[in-house]
């Protein structure tokens, strides 16, 4: 069942557009990175013009965490922001992350082990297992058996802190909670520029915090009245992204990525409005069955993508040679179907036994 202007989200409060966009997301990331490994030279785009726009894989991440606030908070604002227990809350976060991440750890460690010099990865140490094995990677400094293991520590830490958040947007409201989070980052940001300028190993998870906290108030929205539902906020969402994207397109990619910090915040509004339009308004391509079975597996898909990824660009498509548009074109044309099928059977046997509650 779809969700249209005057229904409320089905009862396990799944939005099926928003299923699509993670989809979408996770399908996006993985063509960044087959990307990085065909047009050297990041964060320039060394790429033909018209490819410019796969080089900000970051802002799928940025789509990720603001998802990620939204649709948690479906259920709280539905019933008084008020979580049906921490302890059950803590649980059914721990069955959706942990299974999955781990199984993709151990498998991320053999291959890195097995193929030390993949590029997006490092050979596992223990110290390097230790950390990622305990979602301390965004704490501590260690090299990453998966390049994309860094955002699952940002989640993780938000995601514990989210009963806080919701506490505060229970008892000081959506404007307070807000500004209780993103003020100290833009203070920080105004403060110490090199704090939002260098690349970093860790420290993320309160740099995109705002994000998170964003997502969770605008989750409020799908609950409201039918006046506030009715707003046109797709409309909104693209006002809001036209001067962010006018600035990443007139400064270009290697300005953009060394400004992420600021950047990802200016994208944070559009993105969640965004959600908001996909939650009280249907949109039928996202809706359809692929790309929700690509939705439905996206973590699966993130988790898993990169080292079959590397080991395809590396084993077989970079030793071929040719161009570098050819090189690109081949790797995302073996690199896709594998990295979609592997995730739907990883998802199978990691992600559904521990989420679906009727097993």
């Amino acid at each position: 069942m779809t969700v249209t202007a005057r229904q409320h989200p089905r009862a396990d409060h799944r939005i099926p557009g928003l299923d699509g966009l993670r989809g979408l997301a996770a399908l996006y990331v993985l063509v960044h990175h087959c990307w990085l490994l065909s047009f050297r030279g990041y964060p320039a785009n060394t790429g033909p013009a018209w490819l410019g726009w796969l080089v900000h894989g970051r802002l799928a991440v940025v789509v990720f965490i603001t998802l990620s606030g939204f649709s948690l908070a479906i259920s709280p604002a539905r019933s008084g922001w008020r979580l049906d227990g921490i302890l059950r809350y803590a649980r059914r976060r721990a069955r959706r992350v942990l299974p999955a991440y781990w199984a993709a750890l151990v498998i991320s460690a053999l291959i890195a082990t097995i193929v030390p010099s993949l590029p997006l990865s490092a050979a596992p140490t223990l110290h390097s297992m230790v950390v990622y094995g305990l979602l301390l990677q965004d704490a501590v400094a260690a090299p990453a058996p998966n390049g994309a293991f860094w955002s699952i520590a940002v989640e993780a830490g938000l995601y514990l802190a989210f009963p806080l958040m919701i506490l505060a947007r229970r008892r000081a409201g959506a404007t307070a909670t807000l500004a209780s989070v993103a003020l100290p980052v833009v203070v920080a940001g105004l403060l110490c520029p090199g704090l939002s300028t260098r690349s970093r190993a860790t420290g993320y998870t309160l740099e995109l915090a705002p994000l998170f906290t964003l997502g969770m108030v605008a989750g409020g929205i799908v609950a409201a009245g039918e006046r506030i539902r009715r707003l046109p906020w797709l409309t909104l969402a693209g006002l809001a992204a036209a001067p962010v994207l006018t600035l990443i397109t007139v400064r270009g990619s290697t300005w953009t990525v060394t400004h992420y910090y600021w950047v990802d915040l200016a994208a944070g509004p559009a993105i969640a409005l965004l959600l908001v339009s996909l939650a009280v308004r249907p949109v039928p391509l996202l809706d359809r069955a692929p790309i929700q079975a690509v939705g439905k597996s996206s973590y699966s898909l993130y988790l898993i993508h990169m080292p079959i990824v590397a080991l395809i660009s590396t084993l077989i498509v970079a030793p071929g040679g040719g161009s570098h548009l050819t090189v690109f074109a081949i790797t995302v044309a073996l690199t896709t179907p594998v990295c979609l099928t592997t995730a739907r059977l990883f998802a199978a046997v990691f992600e559904i036994p521990f989420t679906d509650l009727r097993r």
